[in-house]
């Protein structure tokens, strides 16, 4: 036996300070119940690393411990190699050569191996000394999570030292930052921030509402990009691998197991083959390094438990031949690493969206009938802000099942496509059709619903907000798709769907052609943080360096993505090294967006007053979704607001079409639902209407402005004297369309008890342009 080691001075200089950069990833994200009770370092699976390998292997271990100097190693294998041959072992660590052995099967006596035939090969589990390879590793390498190292095998006849086989195993030191507790906390301080605005918005806080809800939507969004990351099809570093499986939680990949029993038998009771990977990890060589290895015990027990709770069927399909390499990557990877079979990884995804769906609906049905039970049957909550809430809350409802199929676009986007290409059995086809066709069509017919009010507004007040901001069934209903961007960039939601829609077509048709997704997103993310860097559409300052910090990041993984596919031809040590870049940075640029989405959701829930956080949005949303009846308008604008909000019976639902327009009576609000009492309109008969279009008369003006010389034109842009005229607005109208208010026809039979009935309430519907 010949063993030799003597790698340059400058090399070994070079790997130690690598190692000595690293170190502190080993500080951060170890933790005791993670750290194994022995250093090791070692693998369990095998991949070939040459053409026409003249040796399979079907069962491999290697263990290096440097607590005794120990370096263990067996294997199971078919040969087609003739004669006697030498055995070349490497280990390589982020690109370095940091150990060579070169093994004399005859020398050591192996009788399987000298001289070596064709044939089954069975190397008994055999323990050597490797005391030098203790100088060779620093003992940071047994604590940094995901090391990048290789285990290389090449065999090479003796006659001619002309390699025949060449096998290689990714190490593993049992440390890993793909830990539960980062998903379990990423993913609650998310929801908390959604859970927060709802509440905020429930008790009157608009832009505290607006701002949360904002970050933590954008905050989901990144989750959603780190979880995208993980499904290209490109060979990952194993940090950034493990990193960015933390956050596949975001599209719905999460193991159940009793889940995944149902949903094996559903594939194979719909005519699908499901299948038995996890059954046959004893038979075959997975070509990825799996988050446990089975030489830990923590692991040995997961695999085991994966086999255990999968049971098998007569039928089942799937199986696998001994020896065989099964090469994961992208969607098939993640689903890997979740330990869900990949004929499951779909139904597993639509199934806890569904699931969230009907989770939230319980939620919000039950807070409503728990507000009912109080005010009625324990005389709780009486005149209580959530008020508007009791009223109308169906259409809050539908608004916050918009939002959730807003945020499942990615998820569903992504793996109703893929199972397109996988046609795991003809129901999961069809399911995928459906609830991508369904999520498509309401998030365009929403969108669609937007433009048109924010177009009425323009051509009505030569302005967005007031229409999209003065209706609170619209504001309800719609305003997830616009409150987080400013006025004048209502429509940003259209180019955001198509970003994501986007990407999702890549990742989803091109799983085997990583280096073209790759390239796409580079593209993508580019053209994407170009556009937001020059519109900045969102809501103020903050929330736009909140968002295009995002699009940055994204864009820089992007980039990374590209160079891990290979296309540059880079070293190994320069993947190693940007591999460990990518989780660094996005460790701690997630860790600063957990912190400020924590902060602003506890100061949303625990101050009095949180708008004061907040600067009022410069598009002056807030003069027309104010609601306190007792407010006097100090300023034109927010009488602008008060007569967008309306003074009249409103006639009509912008969301309806023209043909529908009629029927409404004075107590129901845009969407068809009976308005709360702050919010229902004076009730006056058609004469009255058709002498005061506007209702409160003289007394309005009164109240918000002295007269103006506009006020007798008849044809402003928001007013329309003498009767319900549908006509157009003059084109004689100022350019600003606001401040301006003509007079309201002096009361035209419209009676002093009405008048001081409609002054009780809070009205919202005409005035904006609703009656055209």
């Amino acid at each position: 036996m010949t063993t030799y080691f003597s790698p340059p001075a400058r090399r070994q200089s070079s790997l130690m300070r690598l190692f000595s950069i690293l170190s502190f990833i080993s500080l951060i994200t170890g933790s005791a119940g993670a750290l194994p009770k022995e250093k090791m370092i070692g693998s369990s699976s095998l991949s070939a690393c040459m053409e026409n390998s003249q040796f399979t292997v079907s069962q491999f271990d290697v263990l290096y411990t440097p607590n005794n100097s120990t370096l263990q190693y067996s294997f199971d294998g078919t040969s087609s190699i003739e004669g006697n041959v030498f055995i070349v072992m490497e280990i390589i660590v982020y690109g370095y050569t940091a150990y060579t052995k070169k093994i004399d099967p005859c020398a050591e006596k192996f009788a399987s191996l000298c001289p070596m035939r064709a044939g089954p090969v069975t190397l008994p589990p055999s323990a050597i000394n490797a005391s030098n390879f203790v100088s060779s590793i620093p003992g940071v390498a047994f604590t940094i999570p995901d090391i990048d190292g290789l285990a290389r095998i090449t065999i090479d006849l003796a006659e001619d030292m002309r390699p025949v086989a060449c096998l290689e195993a990714e190490l593993s030191n049992g440390q890993t930052v793909h830990q539960n507790a980062v998903s379990w906390v990423t993913a609650v301080i998310a929801g908390s921030g959604l859970a927060a605005s709802a509440i905020t918005s429930g008790l009157g806080h608009s832009n505290t509402a607006a701002h949360v809800a904002a970050n933590a939507l954008s905050l989901f969004g990144y989750f959603q990009s780190q979880a995208l990351c993980a499904m290209v099809a490109v060979k990952l570093p194993p940090v950034v691998r493990s990193w960015t499986q933390n956050f596949v939680w975001s599209m719905g990949v999460i193991r159940v197991g009793f889940m995944q029993n149902v949903l094996h038998w559903y594939i194979q009771a719909t005519g699908g083959k499901p299948d038995l990977l996890f059954q046959n990890l004893d038979r075959v060589n997975v070509q990825i390094m799996k988050r446990g290895l089975e030489f830990t015990k923590r692991a040995f027990t997961a695999v085991e438990t994966v086999k255990n709770i999968i049971v098998k069927r007569s039928g089942d399909q799937g199986t696998y031949s001994q020896g065989e390499f099964i090469d994961v990557t992208g969607i098939s990877r993640v689903a890997f690493l979740s330990r869900i079979e990949q004929t499951n990884l779909f139904m597993t995804g639509l199934a806890f969206f569904v699931a969230f769906v009907v989770v939230v609906v319980l939620i919000v049905v039950g807070f409503k009938f728990g507000l009912e039970l109080c005010v009625r049957k324990l005389n709780l909550a009486k005149g209580s802000k959530f008020a508007e809430f009791r009223k109308g809350w169906k259409i809050v409802l539908k608004g916050i099942l918009y939002r959730i199929v807003l945020i499942g676009f990615p998820q569903l986007t992504i793996l109703c496509l893929w199972e397109l290409t996988v046609r795991d059995s003809p129901a999961a086809i069809v399911l995928a059709l459906v609830f991508f066709l369904v999520t498509l069509a309401l998030l365009s017919w929403a969108s669609y619903k937007v433009i048109r009010l924010a177009q009425h507004s323009i051509n009505m007040h030569k302005s967005p907000v007031v229409i999209l901001y003065s209706d609170p069934a619209s504001l309800n209903r719609w305003g997830f798709l616009y409150v987080q961007f400013k006025g004048s960039c209502y429509y940003w939601i259209i180019p955001m769907l198509g970003y994501i829609f986007i990407k999702g077509i890549f990742i989803a048709f091109a799983q085997s052609k990583g280096t073209v997704q790759s390239i796409a997103l580079v593209l993508i993310e580019g053209v994407y943080l170009v556009a937001v860097s020059y519109f900045r559409p969102w809501m103020d300052r903050k929330v736009n360096v909140f968002n295009i910090s995002i699009c940055v990041i994204n864009f820089v993984n992007s980039i990374f993505l590209m160079i891990f596919s290979g296309i540059f031809k880079e070293p190994a040590l320069v993947r190693g090294v940007l591999g460990v870049v990518f989780f660094v940075m996005n460790a701690i640029f997630a860790l600063v967006l957990l912190i400020l989405v924590l902060v602003a959701t506890i100061y949303a829930l625990v101050s009095k007053n949180p708008d004061t956080r907040y600067q009022p949005m410069r598009d002056d949303r807030a003069s027309f979704i104010k609601s306190n009846p007792e407010m006097v308008g100090s300023t034109e604008l927010d009488a602008l607001g008060a007569t967008a909000r309306g003074d009249h019976k409103s006639t009509r639902d912008l969301d309806e079409d023209d043909s529908s327009a009629g029927g409404r009576s004075g107590e129901y609000g845009a969407a068809g639902v009976p308005l709360p009492p702050s919010q229902a309109p004076s009730h006056y008969s058609n004469s009255q209407y058709a002498g005061s279009t506007h209702g409160d008369g003289g007394d309005y003006e009164k109240r918000y402005h002295s007269p103006s010389p506009y006020q007798q034109q008849a044809d402003r842009p928001f007013l329309s004297a003498g009767g319900p005229q549908r006509g157009a607005p003059s084109p004689t109208r100022t350019p600003q369309g606001f401040g301006e208010f003509p007079s309201y026809g002096g009361g035209g039979g419209y009676n002093n008890n009405q008048q001081q009935q409609g002054q009780n309430n809070q009205r919202w519907q005409v005035g904006a342009g609703y009656d055209h």
